[in-house]
């Protein structure tokens, strides 16, 4: 039976966001793509910074909360490439505290709860709470007390949940767009809810109309702005902390913030920020947002790509066994019983093994004819083992070509090749936006790449390859280690 094989994005939010909703696999059509076939240009390459006064604000309102330790703080906002980021005022040492921000300046669930509109928001989703309340602020405007923190957030960033329709063009055929496409459909369906249900209800506790693109835009902000392990439940903002910005040369994977208590005999908790490396005065602080996501994670999460790491070029193939499969129910039985279900996602990134479950995961789904003696009580705990090496020809040949036909199916799809790709990255006339598209148009493709020659090596290798019956026959001594037929005599 043949496995239902293609390539999807596997989205899950981890690290410096938290997990807002489960995981999305929406395929729909792709945007328009101009027909120049060219990049458009962007009137800027980041997000427009917000005006000094505003940072100034922001400034004495940390002070008047007490989040700025006396006599002077290590650092302070500043204007940076990114937009805004904590700036050193002093030279810091290695692990040295640069942020301390007390519980009564998060946003969280408990704030929302305690706010005017908390009993109207009595379980929703806390990202959807949250989202209800940062808009409500924004409508206040002066009469609000988070104005000052409002005030700094940006309009927009360059996650790919911001682009407009020529702009996703140019990720056509990726596993990026069809993410996206899908996380906005997402928040769309939870903002038509949530307004039915909640904001034209209570319109009285909202002075300003909320729209689609406000809440997809407070979707935005809690995305890329909220640390990890403040997820679900635990979903938090923490103003001044969440300015710090993100740099690959910080490859270090411990986590530079913890909770603590204000002092020896205080219950009043502070987030607590350090530095994972020194810092010279006049340097920005830098963290590490997360060493585990993809590139096109890190661009739609933050709106940003590491274009030189391989590390961060993933694809994810998306195996399926079929319902309609004849031997579904113990292929179902046997994949569970090894951690996984009858739907697997594997990424493989650029320059590293095929992940190990993966073979294995393909030869089953495929399994079939006459190697389906396999799928028998008898071999139950011990069938696994078995898939780990190959099966017979016909299966090793069936999923070479199942691969090898997902992977030209999937390269079809986009628009460009990886050279043209380098060609316009070599120009250096794009903007931030079209930098990210062709990085992880052009990581997909080889990583695909990458798959097919695995595959295809795996193909002229069929004929040395030992299949089950051999290595049985071997093990009962009936074959000798050359592969000749052992006779026995009797005397």
């Amino acid at each position: 039976m043949m496995a239902l094989l293609h390539f999807s994005s596997s989205f899950c939010l981890s690290t410096t966001i938290p997990n807002l909703f489960s995981s999305l696999r929406s395929p729909t059509k792709c945007p328009h793509r101009s027909k120049s076939g060219r990049i458009p240009a962007a009137a800027s390459s980041f997000p427009a910074p917000p005006p000094d006064s505003a940072i100034a604000d922001f400034w004495r309102w940390l002070g008047e909360k007490g989040a700025l330790p006396k006599p002077s703080p290590p650092v302070r906002p500043g204007l940076v490439p990114e937009g805004l980021g904590l700036v050193a005022e002093r030279d810091i040492l290695r692990n040295e505290v640069v942020v301390e921000v007390p519980k009564q300046l998060w946003i969280n669930a408990d704030v929302v709860a305690a706010s005017e509109i908390g009993p109207v928001t009595l379980g929703l989703k806390p990202w959807v709470a949250i989202s209800l309340f940062l808009l409500r602020e924004k409508g206040l405007d002066a009469a609000s007390p988070w104005r000052p923190y409002l005030d700094i957030l940006p309009p927009e960033t360059d996650s790919s949940i911001f682009w407009s329709e020529e702009e996703l063009s140019e990720i056509q055929g990726t596993q990026l767009l069809n993410t996206t496409l899908g996380v906005k459909e997402y928040v769309q369906s939870e903002f038509a809810e949530v307004e039915d249900k909640v904001i034209l209800p209570n319109n009285h506790l909202f002075p300003s109309k909320i729209t689609a693109a406000e809440f997809l835009w407070a979707f935005g902000i809690l995305r890329s702005r909220a640390f990890s392990g403040f997820r679900g439940d635990k979903l938090v903002l923490i103003p001044f902390a969440d300015l710090v910005n993100h740099n690959a040369s910080i490859t270090s994977e411990d986590v530079c913030w913890d909770i603590k208590g204000k002092g020896l005999f205080s219950r009043e908790q502070i987030f607590s920020l350090r530095t994972p490396v020194f810092v010279n005065a006049g340097q920005q602080i830098y963290i590490q947002y997360d060493l585990g996501k993809s590139n096109a994670e890190l661009a739609l999460d933050y709106g940003f790509i590491e274009s030189n790491n391989k590390g961060r070029e993933v694809y994810t193939m998306t195996l399926e066994i079929s319902e309609s499969d004849p031997f579904y129910g113990d292929k179902l039985d046997i994949v569970e019983s090894n951690g996984l279900g009858d739907i697997a996602y594997f990424d493989i990134v650029l320059g590293r093994p095929l992940p190990p479950l993966m073979l294995p995961y393909l030869r089953l789904a495929v399994l079939g004819g006459t190697d389906a003696f396999l799928l028998e009580s008898i071999f139950r705990n011990s069938v696994w083992g078995h898939l780990e090496l190959p099966v017979s020809r016909s299966n090793e040949e069936t999923i070479c070509c199942v691969v090898l036909d997902a992977c030209a199916s999937a390269l079809s799809l986009y628009q460009t090749t990886i050279e043209e790709d380098e060609k316009l990255l070599e120009k250096g006339e794009l903007d931030a936006r079209s930098k990210i598209a062709v990085g992880v148009r052009s990581g997909e493709k080889r990583v695909l790449h990458q798959i097919q020659e695995i595959f295809r090596s795996r193909e002229v290798e069929l004929e040395t390859l030992e299949y089950y019956q051999e290595r049985r026959l071997k093990d009962l001594g009936l074959i000798g280690q050359q592969g000749e037929i052992i006779f026995w005599e009797s005397n």
